[in-house]
């Protein structure tokens, strides 16, 4: 079945009055990671591998994960309150919150409401955004349409995903992948910290390479298809979004691809010839966070200078369904 795709280009400006023209950005970050720190070692003796054996095939060392009596509500909240402390903004002036996710605590209710509610935002409209790893430029997405239209001006992005209670710790394809984490952003009119410009997303019906069903409840993939595909569709909505902008490779200070494992990551950096420090790579430390890996990135880089006072960030991710995109943060006035 061939693939669709959608795009999603910043709004024009007005011919008549082009300092009209409203836009998104983001006014500030917040992250929140379980305490718990898992290394290499209890997995590989499960899977009868060497430690270094996952950190060759994966770039992953150590990851996070929830204990027991913790939640993805928890982590959403904490996120959210260190966003929304860091943009400013009180939980009552929030529009909506956007919650991207494929693992609420609950099939219902569903974690946007409850993580809106325990924050105080409550006349916020609240919904979970569902397209796996593609969910936080999903939400991105969403997040500008509203702010650009006038229906909002106050929007709590979160990208969490609690994947290790999906994780088959016998498989040796995925029992070393995942980590537990949240990360949000809010996006107002403008924006302090980047402004949003335009977002591509591309899907393909296709579930057998990489799924969780209800009845196993675990997390199945091949692999070796899904590194393949995944690198090339990221390299491909990259390259779609930048003759978009009518940019080049070499006008984007810092690429931020979904942290799903060491290897893609450095598959798409050599796909555009870029060193390393142009591009992020928290893998080693936190796993693969699904919807959470690309705002966690950005909080992380945001703490570290990474993120450009006057320039250009380019995001791209891939997920089950399979779906895929990338989206642009421009900082600073460059015109």
């Amino acid at each position: 079945m061939p693939a669709s795709r959608l795009v999603a280009p910043a709004p024009s400006a007005s011919p008549a009055d082009p300092s009209q023209r409203r836009t998104a950005g983001i006014a500030g970050f917040g992250r929140a990671l379980p305490a718990t720190v898992v290394d290499n070692t209890p997995i590989a003796a499960r899977i009868g591998v060497e430690p270094a054996w996952i950190t060759k095939r994966t770039g992953i060392s150590a990851r996070r994960r929830c204990a027991e009596d913790e939640g993805l509500t928890e982590l959403c909240i904490e996120a959210g309150r260190r966003a929304l402390a860091a943009a400013e903004v009180a939980p009552a002036d929030v529009d909506a919150v956007l919650v991207a996710t494929s693992s609420a605590d609950d099939i219902v209710p569903q974690a946007a409401p409850m993580v809106a509610g325990a924050l105080g935002c409550e006349r916020a409209m609240a919904l979970d955004v569902g397209l796996a790893c593609t969910g936080f430029l999903a939400g991105l997405q969403q997040a500008a349409a509203l702010i650009e239209s006038g229906r909002a001006t106050t929007i709590l992005l979160i990208g969490a995903d609690i994947l290790t209670r999906y994780t088959d710790p016998d498989d040796r394809q995925t029992a070393a992948l995942f980590g537990d984490g949240a990360a949000a952003a809010v996006l107002v009119p403008g924006g302090g910290r980047g402004s949003l410009g335009p977002v591509v997303i591309g899907v393909e019906a296709q579930r057998e390479m990489l799924y969780i069903d209800r009845p196993d409840s675990l997390v199945r993939m091949d692999g070796k298809k899904v590194y393949a595909h995944a690198v090339d569709r990221m390299e491909r909505s990259c390259r779609e979004l930048l003759a978009l902008c009518e940019l080049d490779i070499d006008d984007i200070d810092l690429v931020i691809a979904h942290q799903a494992n060491g290897r893609i990551i450095n598959a798409v950096r050599e796909r555009f010839g870029l060193p390393v420090g142009r591009v992020a790579d928290y893998v080693a430390e936190l796993g693969n966070t699904s919807a959470a890996s690309i705002p966690l990135a950005l909080s992380l880089a945001e703490d570290e200078g990474r993120l450009p006072e006057r320039g250009h960030v380019l995001l791209t991710a891939f997920g089950a369904g399979f779906s895929w995109g990338a989206a642009l943060l421009t900082f600073g006035d460059i015109s």
